[in-house]
């Protein structure tokens, strides 16, 4: 019954709120109805996730937004109850760990098969291929980079599998696939990264074995990544040029004009990158600005003030995504952390990071390994844990991870 209240919990994450809130609450109830004393144990890596929601909660005392800060609240109570639920439980076994990880695995893909069928019913009604491509595919309910996410700890763990079938080949292939036409750039080169790495040291094949993974693997990275939909959207980071910034009226803005520039006009456009430097930029000029280096402004509070440091830089008009550039968060895990919630909230992410990712080196365990570097990227171009299925997901994984048992949960069978 555990396994299945997890599985059900990580599988709802993609779906709408209302499902993944109801799986989240029967899984706490599950666990205090069936609760023996003697599994009752404070698990001590669990303790920074749960330290960080008592942070948000006491920051609703100094918050400068103090109804957003209580309206956040409810969102991020995951990162408390979640934790309280595992250290009622008894920590999963080696077993029970795959079968969680297998029914995600599963699931995840039928999700990804139903988001190419819906893709090709609305291509073949007229709509252009961009469907099959990034938000597109993924809906702007779920967002790419989110989904992409998802996906990447499902590849993750069918990559790990040992003696695969063919069938096992097939959906190793397929998530791949599926992970690039998400376009998400920063997840797609580190699990690529990763899944180099997984050969290189974690595979036990040959050196000719790991030599013709290695190949294969650059081969359908750049058979993918060529074609065209996916290809603009990894160059168009790259693209621009400070000397020729200028391209049908539109002024591409470089990272150095997105730090230095006080003033932007309308014809500019900034780039994912371009617009996260910009957005450290910002914070810097509110840490010289306001006393908050130890307090932040409270949960979810600095948005007003990024509002308004983009209205001072005249950067009030819209991304390509028809969203208002100074509407939009950090997109920074680290900086809205330390934005929100000062030094201590920024160093409580921090240890989360460096105590999931050295358990994961301990148990030699992979998936685990890989989970913890998605993270510390995605971090730095998403403020994940400021978003329901962002806190849901990482909270999840790095209580499941964190509180298995010491063993590999790589599959040798």
């Amino acid at each position: 019954m555990l396994v299945f209240f997890i599985s059900a919990a990580l599988l709802t994450i993609p779906l709408a709120y209302v499902y993944n809130s109801i799986t989240l609450i029967l899984f706490v109830l599950y666990t205090f109805l069936s609760f023996s004393n003697k599994n009752i144990k404070l698990r001590l890596p669990l303790l920074p996730v749960m330290l960080l929601f008592l942070l948000m909660a006491v920051s609703l005392t100094w918050s400068v937004d103090p109804k957003s800060t209580l309206k956040a609240l409810g969102r991020e109570a995951p990162l408390l109850f979640i934790p309280l639920a595992f250290c009622f439980n008894q920590p999963l076994s080696r077993k029970a760990l795959l079968k969680v990880l297998e029914n995600y695995s599963l699931g995840i893909t039928v999700f990804a098969l139903f988001l190419l069928g819906r893709a090709l019913f609305r291509y073949n009604d007229g709509a252009s291929a961009d469907v099959f491509f990034y938000h597109e595919l993924a809906t702007n309910d779920i967002n790419a980079i989110y989904l992409s996410v998802l996906v990447s700890t499902a590849l993750m763990y069918v990559l790990c599998k040992k003696r695969k079938t063919v069938f096992g080949y097939f959906l190793l292939v397929f998530l791949l696939v599926f992970l690039f036409l998400l376009s998400s750039k920063v997840i797609i080169i580190t699990n690529v990264l990763l899944i180099a790495l997984y050969y290189i040291f974690y595979s036990g094949l040959t050196v000719r074995g790991r030599i013709a993974a290695l190949v294969m693997l650059m081969g359908i990275t750049v058979a993918i990544g060529y074609y065209g939909k996916i290809k603009e959207r990894i160059a168009a980071e790259f693209t621009y040029s400070e000397a020729n910034p200028m391209e049908e009226g539109v002024h591409k803005v470089t990272l150095k004009e997105a730090w230095t520039r006080t003033d932007f006009n309308a014809n500019d456009y900034l780039n994912g990158t371009a617009f996260r430097v910009y957005q450290v930029r910002v914070f810097t000029e509110m840490l010289d600005e306001d006393p908050v280096l130890f307090t932040g402004y409270g949960l979810n509070a600095s948005c007003y003030k990024v509002e308004e440091q983009g209205m001072e830089h005249n950067l009030v008009h819209g991304s390509e995504d028809g969203i208002v550039y100074n509407k939009l968060n950090f997109h920074n895990q680290y900086v809205q952390a330390f934005a929100d919630l000062g030094v201590f909230g920024f160093l409580l992410v921090v240890i989360m990071l460096l105590v999931n990712l050295k358990n994961g080196f301990k148990k030699k365990d992979f998936v685990h390994i890989a989970f913890g570097i998605v993270m510390i990227s995605l971090f730095l171009t998403e403020s994940f844990l400021w978003r329901q299925r962002g806190v849901v997901f990482f909270t999840m994984f790095y209580c499941i991870f964190n509180t298995a048992l010491l063993t590999g949960i790589t599959d040798k069978k």
